[in-house]
């Protein structure tokens, strides 16, 4: 959601940006739909047209290669890992970090630092049928896995048409098996080491497939049609949603002992008994059966199996799934926002798959096409507010009608819009080196969690969020730039977007909020690097 800024300097603060305190804004702000003519309310707020959002419909896109990642789990708890510091691949890994550990090389008198560890798999599928398929697996830096005729294994890329291929066979119980196609010899582990010796199949040749996308997820199906939406008054999950644009149709999946926990945005979590409960437990979790392509089925490993049922789609299990009910496509829950995370440059869609576009006489209209050069437009960013410059060099604000228009040449105070996450009221945040969180071992925020605390956002006038634990308590920063989950006083967050589900935090002493190698986040970076970028 777009809201206008209040009339005030446009020069930008000096010293502590964040001085004072911004109470949360209880105004209600919904997803801006602009098919109307993009008319904005008293508060300045671009609010969404007066067509209900269930008679839309959502342009569905193909998923992204980061959201088709799987990382493998082998029968000793240990992930696929290759170490790039060695050249080798190994099952040592404990987590699903894309990043997970850096050593430093000694080479002469000079140290080389270099990741260690790549634990996530894009599995390319050249042929696939009901129970197999024929894959290869290919790391995020673009080679693959390859066997070799001694059953050792490399890392690199194929050298014939069938070098590196596997024969991919999807186990009742969730279990893969790696079958090497030159060979005939399964992909195993001994805990640490990993080959291809046996022609055998045994347990230790089963792998877990864990998505290795974010844990903020949608569950899309392809029968129905629609999403699963969390109805917290009734207390059940219902498949009825054409377009995921609330905040109930995000779900966030956990994983733990090798099962997985649906918790919903208020925080229940979806039991066998097809009711929400207020706690983890055996009767929340599921086995989870993995398809290439982010197809998913959720099963109680007793034969029941997760699917919309009866004539208002009830999310339950049941025995008796018909024509694929019981697979969703999972993807990650959406921003309302595409941005190219490589330049400057965004495009906003409304919900019924138009997109925000220049028009003649300087109006702005969402009747676009995601291919026209006049859908994107060009951001800038003050202390967490955004300017948008449209394609003609005018910036877009909001004329006494209330209409939208690109009419100013120099952007001032009704130039700057605040940003407001419509479906978001809380993110999760992921780094280079795993999700941010809490740690017993720790008594500072740690950045390279398996697993993540929510962060719950109170959003105030300014365009500035409060960050909220989970117990109540907020965020405060220490005066090295650290931060711990239990302050009493709220304290003003920026929150910037710099790409689809990517953001940066300009946290309240001034700096960017960055995960480090070692761990520990901190806040103490003046300028936007890599660390610096946080997908949620």
């Amino acid at each position: 959601v777009l809201g206008s800024r209040p009339a005030s300097a446009w020069e930008v603060p000096s010293g502590n940006v964040f001085g004072g305190y911004c109470g949360p804004d209880s105004r209600p702000y919904g997803l801006w739909n602009l098919t109307t003519g993009g008319k904005a309310g008293p508060d300045g707020v671009i609010t969404r047209g007066t067509g209900p959002m269930d008679e839309v419909e959502w342009t569905r896109r193909r998923p992204k290669p980061e959201d088709l990642r799987v990382g493998l789990i082998s029968w000793a708890g240990s992930y696929l890992t290759y170490e790039a510091y060695k050249n080798t691949v190994t099952a040592t890994a404990k987590g699903l970090g894309r990043r997970q550990v850096t050593k430093q090389i000694c080479i002469g008198t000079n140290f080389l630092s270099c990741q260690a560890l790549t634990c996530t798999w894009e599995i390319l599928v050249s042929n696939e049928h009901d129970t197999q398929a024929m894959v290869r697996l290919r790391s995020l830096q673009g080679l693959y896995l390859l066997c070799e005729a001694d059953g050792s294994l490399c890392y690199g890329r194929p050298r014939t048409s069938h070098h590196g291929c596997f024969l991919l066979r999807f186990h009742r119980n969730g279990k893969w098996t790696l079958q090497c196609i030159i060979s005939g010899r399964y992909l195993e582990s001994d805990g640490e080491e990993v080959f291809c010796n046996s022609q055998v199949l045994s347990a230790y040749h089963m792998w877990t497939p864990r998505p290795a996308l974010h844990v903020h997820v949608i569950l899309y199906s392809p029968l129905n049609h629609c999403y699963a939406r969390a109805d917290p008054a009734m207390g059940r999950v219902w498949v009825d949603a054409p377009v995921p644009c609330l905040e109930e149709c995000g779900f966030l999946l956990h994983f733990q002992d090798g099962c997985y926990h649906l918790e919903t945005s208020t925080h229940s979590f979806l039991s066998h008994l097809d009711r929400l409960v207020s706690q983890p437990s055996t009767q929340t979790a599921f086995h989870m059966q993995v398809r290439p392509g982010g197809l998913v089925a959720l099963s109680d490993g007793e034969g029941g199996m997760l699917y919309p049922q009866g004539t208002r789609l009830l999310l339950g299990l049941g025995s008796s799934p018909h024509r694929g009910e019981e697979w969703f496509i999972l993807r990650r829950c959406p921003t309302w926002f595409e941005c190219d995370k490589e330049s400057p440059t965004l495009q906003l869609r409304s919900p019924n798959g138009c997109y925000l576009a220049q028009r003649r006489h300087r109006r702005v209209m969402a009747d676009g096409h995601p291919l026209e050069s006049d859908t994107f437009f060009r951001m800038h960013w003050n202390c967490g507010r955004i300017i948008l410059q449209s394609p003609n060099g005018r910036f877009l604000g909001i004329a006494a009608n209330g209409l939208l228009m690109a009419n100013a040449t120099i952007p001032g105070p009704n130039e700057e819009f605040g940003i407001r996450l419509a479906n978001r009221p809380f993110i999760a945040l992921r780094g280079r080196y795993g999700y941010v969180g809490t740690s017993p071992e720790h008594d500072l925020m740690q950045c390279n969690m398996d697993q993540p605390d929510c962060i719950h956002l109170l959003p105030c006038r300014q365009g500035i969020y409060h960050f909220q634990a989970q117990g109540g308590s907020f965020w405060s920063i220490t005066s090295f730039g650290t931060f711990r989950p239990w302050g009493k006083f709220a304290l003003n967050f920026c929150i910037e977007l710099q790409g689809s589900n990517l953001l940066t935090v300009l946290a309240p002493n001034g700096f960017y909020m960055r995960s480090d190698r070692s761990g520990t986040l901190l806040a103490d970076s003046e300028d936007i690097t890599k660390e610096c970028i946080w997908e949620f």
